[in-house]
């Protein structure tokens, strides 16, 4: 399941309403979901893939994405966050498979090591899937016969650095090995979610190295996922159940259009991670599986710069795209200037992007604002800007 309904205002003015960031070539010639695609299709065929996107960004996503079913790319009506995004999902594939187990992928991530990135997925399935896991969950309660496993499996990134633009998973009892049952390296049990600290509260996190970056990965069988929601978000889970129901059918997107708004506007994250790891009382079932397979959200220009500086290494780490460029007493820059000549004299850790049509200059230690001119342009109605 690939969640692709994001505009990546940072990334403004090269991403747009419809030419957002998962839609552009910003780590080689393959766009950032068309990337996404290619090292997941050897854990599962492009008939089995979703896609959960809006209005804006389908047809250009149908004609990147060829070869995966066009229903299964499905528009949102209106945004509503990651919540009732993956929650359709869960209830769609819960009608088609009920043992079904569903990775949750964003659209626009970098994985630098794409065989450990296939093989720690394939040890959170196993996780997810784990009854004995499930049992342990449960403080060795009894279960039914035959009674499926409820684990939620995250992906987390070990920190390197303090980083505020990032929600935190606390580790604790570690488990995994012969002892649970499941032959996987260690994971953690997940004590609390806290997301996007503070300075001093991040600094804290990585100094006590039992924290790991959220990464928005998550694995976990649509039962558990639908119960969840169920339990969490009582008044949005009926309404995509019900427009779950109506999918394949000729009055589905009448339903969509209709129910879709009345569901809430929140995060996975806080309608069901967070509430079910409270005061670390409910967190027995939530896992958290180290991931080192050189991840990058690639969030900003900021971090863009820094992810092709570390792959290749320009002199005084200035990154230039033009059509030409000279560069004089200067270090640090970024400059994205296609079909121009790029002189770059005496300055440091500046950021400018140039389009047809709008100019960005910022510095690195700002780019995470770049967003902030988006809204802007969003309240003065500039539509063509964005």
């Amino acid at each position: 399941m690939i969640l692709a309904g994001g505009r990546g205002t940072r990334f403004w003015p090269l991403s747009r309403k419809k030419r957002a960031k998962q839609l552009l070539a910003l780590d080689g010639k393959q766009t950032m979901i068309q990337q996404t695609v290619a090292r997941l299709l050897p854990l599962a065929p492009a008939k089995k893939f979703w896609v959960i996107t809006n209005g804006d960004l389908r047809p250009a996503i149908l004609k990147q994405l060829a070869k995966l079913p066009k229903a299964q790319v499905i528009a949102e009506p209106v945004g509503r966050n990651t919540a009732p995004a993956i929650g359709l999902a869960a209830f769609l594939l819960l009608r088609q498979d009920p043992e079904a187990v569903i990775g949750m992928f964003p659209s626009d991530h970098v994985i630098a090591d794409e065989r450990a990135y296939r093989a720690t997925i394939a040890r959170g399935v196993e996780i997810a899937k784990s009854p004995l896991l499930a049992k342990e969950a449960r403080n060795g309660a009894p279960t039914r016969s035959g009674a499926p496993a409820e684990n939620i499996v995250v992906l987390g990134i070990k920190p390197n650095r303090a980083e505020t633009g990032y929600g935190y998973i606390e580790a604790g009892e570690a488990i995994g090995g012969s002892r649970a049952g499941v032959a996987t390296p260690h994971a953690w049990r997940v004590r609390r979610f806290t997301e996007k600290p503070d300075a001093e509260k991040a600094a804290a996190f990585v100094a006590a190295g039992n924290y790991f970056w959220n990464s928005g990965m998550f694995i976990w069988s649509a039962r558990t996922l639908a119960n969840a929601l169920r339990e969490h978000l009582a008044k949005t889970a009926p309404l995509l159940e019900e427009i779950a129901a109506a999918f394949g059918t000729r009055k589905f997107e009448a339903v969509f259009r209709k129910l879709y708004p009345k569901c809430e506007n929140i995060s996975i994250d806080y309608a069901v991670l967070e509430p079910r790891s409270a005061k670390g009382e409910r967190a027995a079932n939530i896992f958290c599986l180290p991931a080192d397979f050189g991840w990058n959200d690639l969030g900003s220009w900021t971090a863009l710069h820094e992810h092709h500086v570390a792959k290749s290494r320009p002199d005084n780490a200035n990154l230039i795209h033009g059509e030409g460029m000279f560069i004089l007493n200067a270090r640090d820059n970024y400059v994205h200037a296609p079909g121009k000549f790029a002189a770059v004299v005496g300055v440091e850790g500046i950021v400018v992007v140039a389009t047809d049509d709008a100019l960005l200059v910022t510095t690195r230690q700002n780019a995470q604002d770049v967003g902030k001119v988006v809204k802007y342009l969003d309240e003065k109605k500039l539509h063509r800007l964005v």
